[in-house]
């Protein structure tokens, strides 16, 4: 992972903290500071280049996005299964029964 996208994340994360309005003094204190020093060294990384390779790097992490299956998982239990069976096989018996 790089770097710098962590440090946007945890920055996000902290800003969700920060916004909370459940949150103590001492953690919103606490998060003030890690907000701070992680800012800095987002300054001190510095911007990504923008060249080709950034692009590409883009592109392939879309393109595996785009591979993964949105379709809902099989369902494991044993009564759906049972059932899937029963109806193919009464399907296929009067397939039989009504050809000649």
């Amino acid at each position: 992972m790089n770097p710098v996208e962590a440090l946007h994340r945890k920055l996000q994360r902290l800003g969700a903290v920060l916004k909370d309005p459940s949150v103590t003094e001492h953690e919103r204190v606490n998060a003030e500071a890690l907000k701070t020093r992680l800012e800095d060294r987002l300054t001190k990384a510095g911007a990504p280049k923008g060249d080709w390779t950034d692009i590409l790097f883009r592109l392939g992490r879309t393109v595996q996005e785009m591979k993964k299956t949105t379709a809902p998982p099989p369902s494991s239990s044993g009564a759906a299964k049972i059932a899937f069976r029963l109806g193919r096989t009464l399907r296929e018996g009067l397939k039989k029964w009504r050809s000649p």
